[in-house]
């Protein structure tokens, strides 16, 4: 019996330990979330894990898309100057090779 008193003595340092460090309200946060999601994830180990992280990750997350927008914006605006640019010089290559085949 004083080995069962041990062990439960150890599991329940371990409770107040995850309790004291946030680990059980970030745990209960994350799996109500998933029990009140109107269309489960397939996923549901994806679905903790992406709402599992610090408030520090999603600070970093939101700032990559705001700087993946912005690039992607600017990639589009280059794709279309580059369009151009093909554009006017397609209008004097021809005539520079047809002089060449000649």
């Amino acid at each position: 019996m004083a080995h069962y008193r041990a062990s439960e003595s150890k599991r329940e340092q371990f409770r107040r330990y995850l309790e004291k460090a946030g680990v059980l309200d970030s745990l209960t946060n994350v799996l109500v979330a998933l029990y009140e999601e109107t269309e489960k994830p397939n996923n549901a180990m994806d679905f903790i894990k992406q709402h599992l992280g610090s408030g520090d990750d999603s600070t970093d997350i939101e700032s990559l898309r705001v700087e993946l927008s912005k690039l992607q914006h600017k990639y589009d605006q280059l794709l279309e100057e580059n369009r151009e640019l093909k554009n006017k010089l397609l209008q004097y290559e021809p005539a520079t090779e047809h002089r060449g085949a000649e």
